[in-house]
C-alpha cells in the first residue's frame, strides 16, 4: 500500500495566517529591493553578493580577507519561515478548492493532456507531469498510485497493489491508467480553470482544478509539512451528495467517515473533523466457532500483515493464548485465529481489540490551503465551501453558455439579415475601392437592422460576414436559419431558467452524480457505539503467583514456593496482614510485602460482589468484633486499617466470599468464672454489609480461644440485576439499556435473531451477540412462542407455537430452508393475529385467527399448520381477548408439547380447522 506523500516535521511551531502575511510582504519588499539592485547594475560581484544577502536578511557576507564571523541568527530569520511556507502551500497540504495537494492536481493535469480515451503506461504519465511538478519521479508515482487505489479519480489496469494486504504496486513501466469517467465529468473545465506558469515558465498549469465535487471529503488526506499537519478521513460518496442537497436546502447535516477497509467506528467523538477530535475503528470479528474466529475488515491504515503482526506479539507477551493465525485474504479480508485450548472466545476477542491493531483510535486534523494561507476548519465547513464552490462553478458554466449562444444568435440573424438583403449584391460594395470602404457601406446598410440584434454590430462582425464563401450564400435556406435561430432562443431561454434557479439546478447536479456513479460507493464502515474494554478483565492470565511467607516475599518469578492463583503481568494484588492492615500492589516478578500475610489474591476494581467476613479484637486485651465490607477501589501501594486502628490488634477470623456468601461460623470462648456460655455459633447472614472503614458489631467481650467454620452459607446479595445495551450489543451491570432481570447464578438468556435462529447464554459481561437481534430476555423454559412464517419449501404462510430450548448453539424454529422468512412472532399466551391479504387477493376481507384454539403447542421443529393459500399483505397482532390467570399454577395451565412434524390437526381442533376452511 502506498503511504500519502508527506514531509518529516521540522518544528513544531504552528505557523498563523499573520505569519504567511508578514512573510508575504516581506518577500514583495525583498523582490522590489532585487529589482532596485538590479537597476543599478553593478560590476564588482561583492556588490551581488551584498545583493543577495540583504534580499534574504540582515546578513552580510564577509569581504575575503576580513574577518571570518558568521551570525547564524542572522541566516535563518528568514530563510526557515521561507522554507516552511513552501512545504506547507506546495507539498503537504490539500486546496480547499479542488481538494488535492499540488502533485496530485499536476498528475491529473497532466492525465487529462494525455487523455484519448484509451490506457497509458504509468512511466509516461509519471514523465509527462514532470513538466510541472519539479521533485522527481518518485513522489509522482507514489502519489498516482495513490490516487489509483483510492478508486475514484483514476481507471487503474494492472498490478497496483492491495491496500489490505500492504502489497506494492508494479513497476511503473508495467501498469497502466486513465481517468475514470467520474473525473472527465466533475474534475476538468478549460473555460473556468485559473491558469498559471509552470515552475520553469515553459507551460501552464491550474492554480486549482474547477471540481463540482466534494472530493477531499470524499477522498481524504494525510500530510505532514513543517509546524503543522493535515488528516482529513474518508467519507461517503452518497452521504457527501446527500449532505450537500441538504445544506442547499438549509436543512442541518451530519457527516461521518468511511473507509474501504471497512470495519466499525465509534463516532461519539469525532466532533465533525475538527482538531481535538477522534474516532476508534475496530475490525469486525465474528465467531466460525467456539475455537477459530474470523477477521473480515481491518481498521483504516493498518494491513493484514501489520494486524497478523500485532496478534503475534499480543500472544508473546502472553496478553492472549492462540495457536495459529491464517491469513487467507484474497479479495476481500479474512483472517482465522485458532484459540489454544481452554480459551474463551468472548474474551478473546475483547483481548484483541485491547491489545493489537484490531482497535485503533485516529485523531483527524482538517487543515487546507485557502488564499495561500493554512485554516483549521471542519467537515461541515469544508462541505458548504465545496458546495458553495461547485454553485459558483455550474453558474459560471451557465453564464458562459448562454454568452456562446447569444453569440451564435447574433451571427446567426446578423447573417441571415446580410444574405437575404443581397447587401453583397450592392453596387457600392462591389465598386468599393478598399476593404474600409466595403465595411463601412455593410455598417451603412445593417444599421436599420440593429434594433432587432441582441447587440450593436462591430467591424469584427462586418469582417467575419466578409469570410462567408459564395457556395453558403447560393445554398442559404432561410427557413432552416429560422429555425436554427428558434433552437438556439430555446436554449438560451433554458439556460436563463436554470441561471434563475441556480440552486435547483446544482441540486439536480448532484442527483445525476448519485444516480450515475452512487451504487459503486455503499457504505462500507459501520458506525457503532463502542464499549470501554478494561484491559484487566481480558488479559489472560498468563501468569502464575507465588508467596514465601515464612520470607515475605511475593511475585510471579518464586516457582519454589506456595503458588497462590494465576493472573496477568497488569493485575493488581490485594494482601491482608495479621495486624488488620491491608493494601494493592502490582505483579511483579519478586517484591517483599512482609510478613504474617492471611491472604492474597488478584484485586477486581469495582467488585462490589466480593465480600470479606471477618472477626477481629480490638487491641491487645479489647473487644471482639465482627464485619463484612467490600473493597471496591483503593489506592495502590498505600497500607489500609480494617481495624479500629488500635495497637495489637489481630484478625481471628477471615475469609473471602466472590458472591457475597455468609458462613456459619463456631465460637469457642475461653473458659472464665461466672462465664456460662463457653461455646456459640455466629451466622454472618445477620450481619449488615458496610463499608470497608466501619469498625463492625460487637461479637463479644469475653476471650475467644478459637473460632471454626461451622457451614457453608449462600450468597446474601441476591441475584444480579442485568442489563442489555442495544448501542453495543453488551451485557452490563449499570442501568445501561432495556433491564433482562434479576439473574441466579444458573439463570439462561435466551436470544431469538430475525432470520429464525435462537441460542442461549450465561449472563457473563464477556458475551458478543449479533446485531440483528429480534427479541434478548431472560429464558423461561415454559414460554409459549407463536410465530407465522413464510415456508419455503410448502411456499404457503403457516403458523405454529411452540417452546425453545437452552442451549448455546444456534437452532432455527424456521426450518433449514434459508429462504423461509417470519411474518410474525409472539409471546402472548392467547395470542389473536389478523391476516391481511395483498397483490390480487386484496378486496378479500382480513383473516382473524385465535392461534391458541388454532393449533397446539408442539416442537419448535414442527411445520405447524397452514393459515391460507392466498397471498397474504401484512400480518398483525391483535388485542388478546384473554388473558391467563396469575392466581393459577403455571404447571396446571402447561400444555402438553407435541413432536409431530407434519401439519394434520388433532382432534381437539378439528372443528376449529373446519370452521377456519368454512371462511377461506
Amino acid at each position: 500500500m502506498i503511504k500519502e506523500d508527506t514531509k518529516e516535521k521540522d518544528n513544531d511551531e504552528i505557523f498563523t495566517p499573520e505569519d504567511f502575511s508578514e512573510s508575504e510582504e516581506k518577500e514583495q519588499q525583498d523582490d522590489t529591493d532585487d529589482n532596485t539592485e538590479d537597476a543599478a547594475n553593478s560590476d564588482t560581484s561583492s556588490e551581488y553578493a551584498d545583493t543577495d544577502a540583504s534580499a534574504r536578511s540582515g546578513y552580510k557576507v564577509p569581504v575575503a580577507g576580513g574577518d571570518m564571523i558568521h551570525h547564524l541568527p542572522g541566516m535563518y530569520q528568514s530563510w526557515f519561515l521561507d522554507y516552511a511556507s513552501y512545504v506547507i502551500l506546495e507539498r503537504a497540504v490539500p486546496h480547499i478548492n479542488d481538494g488535492l495537494k499540488p502533485v496530485q492536481r499536476r498528475i491529473l493535469h497532466s492525465m487529462k493532456r494525455l487523455d484519448d480515451g484509451r490506457y497509458n503506461k504509468v512511466a509516461n504519465i509519471i514523465g509527462h507531469t514532470m513538466q510541472f511538478h519539479p521533485h522527481g519521479d518518485a513522489s509522482i508515482g507514489d502519489a498516482l498510485v495513490q490516487l489509483g487505489q483510492k478508486d475514484l479519480l483514476v481507471d487503474c489496469q494492472g498490478n497496483w497493489g492491495n491496500i489490505l494486504t500492504g502489497d506494492e504496486a508494479a513497476a511503473p513501466r508495467y501498469i497502466e491508467a486513465r481517468l475514470s469517467k467520474f473525473a472527465l465529468e466533475t474534475v476538468f473545465n478549460p473555460k473556468t480553470t485559473v491558469w498559471k506558469q509552470s515552475y520553469d515558465g515553459r507551460n501552464k498549469e491550474p492554480v486549482s482544478l474547477p471540481v463540482k465535487f466534494p472530493l477531499l471529503l470524499a477522498q481524504g488526506v494525510e500530510g505532514i509539512a513543517v509546524g503543522l499537519s493535515s488528516k482529513i478521513l474518508p467519507h461517503n460518496f452518497n452521504e457527501l451528495i446527500d449532505a450537500s442537497i441538504a445544506y442547499l436546502r438549509g436543512e442541518e447535516f451530519t457527516l461521518y467517515p468511511d473507509f474501504q477497509t471497512g470495519g466499525y467506528i465509534d463516532v461519539s467523538r469525532y466532533n465533525d473533523g475538527e482538531r481535538g477530535g477522534s474516532v476508534k475503528v475496530r475490525a469486525k470479528i465474528s465467531k466460525l466457532d467456539n475455537k477459530t474466529l474470523v477477521i473480515n475488515d481491518i481498521p483504516f491504515g493498518k494491513t493484514t500483515s501489520t494486524l497478523i503482526e500485532s496478534v503475534l506479539k499480543a500472544n508473546d507477551r502472553g496478553k492472549i493464548k492462540i495457536r495459529k493465525v491464517d491469513d487467507n485474504t484474497a479479495q476481500d479480508v479474512e483472517i482465522l485465529v485458532h484459540l489454544a485450548p481452554g480459551v474463551s472466545s468472548d474474551k478473546t476477542i475483547d483481548a484483541l481489540y485491547a491489545f493489537t491493531d484490531c482497535e485503533i483510535s485516529i485523531s483527524p486534523n482538517c487543515c487546507v490551503i485557502d488564499n495561500n494561507k493554512p485554516y483549521f476548519l471542519n467537515v461541515s465547513s469544508v462541505l458548504r465551501h465545496s458546495t458553495d464552490q461547485t454553485l459558483h462553478l455550474l453558474r459560471t458554466e451557465l453564464e458562459i453558455r448562454k454568452s456562446e449562444q447569444e453569440e451564435a444568435l447574433f451571427f446567426a440573424s446578423l447573417e441571415q439579415i446580410f444574405i437575404e438583403e443581397r447587401i453583397y449584391k450592392d453596387k457600392e460594395f462591389e465598386d468599393a475601392k478598399n476593404m474600409d470602404k466595403a465595411v463601412a457601406h455593410v455598417a451603412l446598410r445593417l444599421k436599420p437592422f440593429e434594433p432587432k440584434l441582441i447587440r450593436p454590430v462591430t467591424n469584427d462582425d462586418i469582417m467575419r460576414l466578409m469570410e462567408i464563401k459564395m457556395a453558403r450564400i447560393l445554398k442559404f435556406n432561410s427557413v432552416k436559419n429560422e429555425e436554427l435561430i428558434a433552437q438556439i432562443k430555446k436554449d438560451i431561454a433554458e439556460v436563463q431558467h436554470h441561471l434563475d434557479n441556480i440552486v435547483e439546478y446544482t441540486i439536480d447536479w448532484f442527483r445525476m452524480l448519485k444516480e450515475k456513479f452512487g451504487a459503486a460507493f455503499p457504505r462500507k464502515t459501520e458506525i457503532r457505539n463502542f464499549d470501554t474494554i478494561e484491559a484487566s478483565k481480558v488479559v489472560e492470565a498468563n501468569e502464575k503467583l507465588y508467596i514465601n511467607k515464612e520470607e515475605g516475599f511475593i511475585g510471579t518469578g518464586l516457582k519454589k514456593d506456595e503458588f497462590v492463583c494465576n493472573c496477568s503481568d497488569i493485575d493488581d494484588i490485594i494482601l491482608f496482614y495479621r495486624d488488620g492492615t491491608y493494601k494493592v500492589i502490582r505483579v511483579s516478578e519478586k517484591v517483599f510485602v512482609g510478613k504474617h500475610v492471611i491472604y492474597v489474591n488478584v484485586f477486581k476494581r469495582n467488585d462490589n460482589r466480593t465480600i470479606y467476613n471477618v472477626i477481629y479484637r480490638d487491641g491487645k486485651d479489647g473487644h471482639n468484633f465482627i464485619k463484612r465490607f467490600a473493597v471496591t477501589g483503593i489506592t495502590r501501594d498505600k497500607e489500609y486499617v480494617l481495624t479500629k486502628g488500635t495497637p495489637s490488634s489481630r484478625i481471628l477470623y477471615f475469609s473471602a466470599n466472590p458472591n457475597g456468601e455468609a458462613e456459619t461460623v463456631k465460637v469457642i470462648l475461653k473458659p472464665k468464672l461466672r462465664l456460662k456460655t463457653l461455646v456459640f455459633e455466629k451466622d454472618f447472614s445477620d450481619i449488615l454489609i458496610k463499608g470497608r472503614s466501619s469498625m463492625g458489631n460487637i461479637l463479644t467481650k469475653a476471650e475467644i480461644h478459637k473460632i471454626t467454620l461451622k457451614q457453608k452459607g449462600s450468597s446474601t446479595l441476591g441475584g444480579r440485576m442485568v442489563w442489555f445495551d442495544y448501542d453495543v450489543l453488551r451485557l452490563n451491570y449499570d442501568s445501561r439499556g432495556e433491564l433482562l432481570g434479576e439473574f441466579q447464578s444458573d439463570d439462561l438468556i435466551l436470544v431469538i435473531l430475525q432470520n429464525g435462529e435462537f441460542y442461549t447464554t450465561n449472563f457473563d459481561l464477556t458475551n458478543h451477540y449479533d446485531d440483528n437481534i429480534l427479541a434478548i430476555e431472560k429464558f423461561d423454559i415454559g414460554k409459549t412462542w407463536t410465530a407465522v412464517l413464510y415456508d419455503a419449501d410448502q411456499k404457503y404462510p403457516y403458523l405454529k407455537r411452540f417452546t425453545l430450548e437452552a442451549g448455546s448453539k444456534k437452532q432455527n424454529f424456521l426450518g433449514e430452508n434459508s429462504k423461509s422468512t417470519l411474518y410474525l412472532l409472539t409471546d402472548e399466551a392467547f395470542p389473536r393475529i389478523e391476516i391481511v391479504f395483498g397483490g390480487h387477493d386484496s378486496f378479500r376481507e382480513p383473516l382473524v385467527i385465535d392461534a391458541e384454539q388454532f393449533i397446539a403447542v408442539k416442537s419448535f421443529r414442527a411445520k405447524g399448520k397452514r393459515v391460507t393459500t392466498y397471498e397474504i399483505g401484512t400480518v398483525n397482532e391483535l388485542e388478546p381477548l384473554r388473558y391467563p390467570d396469575e392466581k393459577t399454577d403455571a404447571d396446571s395451565v402447561s400444555q402438553t408439547v407435541e413432536t409431530e412434524e407434519d401439519d394434520t390437526p388433532d382432534e381437539t381442533s378439528s372443528v376449529q380447522m373446519n370452521l377456519f376452511d368454512k371462511e377461506l
